[in-house]
């Protein structure tokens, strides 16, 4: 089998901004109990014409921008999205199409919030086995659109984006995308629901902080022995970006002391399988993170699923 790494990354967030005051005048909160509770300051929302495979298509043509390679360059389009309306054409499909992509494969993953870290895995393992030349992973998700917004636990933690990552064959042969860590907790699916007609996005916020506090430290490090990596020659830790209350002990527990944060929550929210891939383009972006570092990407959350690997930033 052939090694594999990510070859460029790309991001899109809508333009409209919704800030705590915005929503201090929906329901009973505050700039203070929101920033205090979960660190968020703004987050983006999309537009009632602005579906998710839209976003999706955005953040990939940029991906593919900044890899110099062209749609029909691509065989496997893999979107992770939970909050995608229609069911066929697939959002993945949807994609190809919006980009004139040629015959892609067209798979769409729907893990919630582990999305992204599970799609790229089904990436990288395609293009090891020989069935995939190059792909296009892409997290994204509307979360705005399945909200509840007379529920202050909930509303204030949401918002919408895309990031994708091309994936392809590494040319020196060496791995760049170290093996996945997967998982969950199915007895305690119940903790994070969407649920109902229309869909609505529900959560147990005491369990899930401490399930991810308590629980998911020691797998983030399984994931790091698995690479050969020691948490502290991490350059980057890009956690799924729920909370800035999980992130901050979780990042600590892991003992990556020498790691960048990612802290992308703060200024968008909640954004679901588009946090992490967002939050990485943006760290490369703005040269956070030196190109070949090692960074560790962990999901988590709904169906209380996990999934993490180590990879080197394009």
């Amino acid at each position: 089998m052939t090694g594999t790494r990510i070859a460029a990354l790309g991001h899109y967030q809508p333009a409209q901004v919704l800030t705590n005051a915005d929503l201090a005048e929906l329901v009973d909160t505050s700039d203070e109990w929101i920033t205090s509770r979960v660190g968020i300051r703004t987050r983006h929302v999309a537009g009632p014409d602005e579906p998710v495979d839209e976003m999706a298509a955005h953040a990939a043509a940029k991906a593919l921008a900044t890899a110099g390679l062209a749609p029909t360059d691509i065989d496997l389009v893999v979107v992770a999205t939970s909050t995608a309306i229609d069911r066929s054409p697939n959002t993945a499909a949807r994609v190809a199409a919006r980009l004139a992509m040629a015959s892609p494969a067209t798979l769409d993953l729907n893990v919630v919030c582990a999305g992204f870290t599970h799609a790229l895995a089904t990436a990288d393992h395609a293009v090891r086995a020989g069935s995939a030349t190059r792909a296009l992973v892409i997290g994204a998700d509307k979360m705005t659109g399945i909200t509840d917004w007379t529920d202050r636990t909930t509303c204030v933690l949401v918002g919408d984006g895309a990031g994708a990552a091309v994936v392809e064959a590494a040319p020196d042969g060496t791995d760049a995308i170290g093996p996945v860590l997967w998982g969950s907790v199915p007895e305690m699916g119940h903790a994070v629901r969407i649920e109902g007609t229309p869909p609505k996005f529900a959560q147990e916020g005491q369990a899930v902080y401490r399930w991810a506090t308590t629980q998911l430290p020691p797998i983030a490090r399984q994931v790091c022995e698995r690479s050969g990596i020691a948490p502290e020659e991490l350059a980057a830790v890009v956690l799924h970006q729920a909370n800035l209350r999980i992130i901050e002990p979780v990042a600590r527990k892991i003992g990556a002391v020498n790691a960048v944060i990612a802290r992308d929550v703060t200024e968008s929210g909640n954004t679901s399988a588009a946090s992490i891939p967002m939050a990485l383009s943006k760290l490369v972006e703005r040269g956070e993170v030196a190109s070949g570092a090692p960074a560790l990407l962990f999901g988590f959350g709904g169906n209380l699923s996990y999934a993490g690997q180590v990879v080197r930033v394009p």
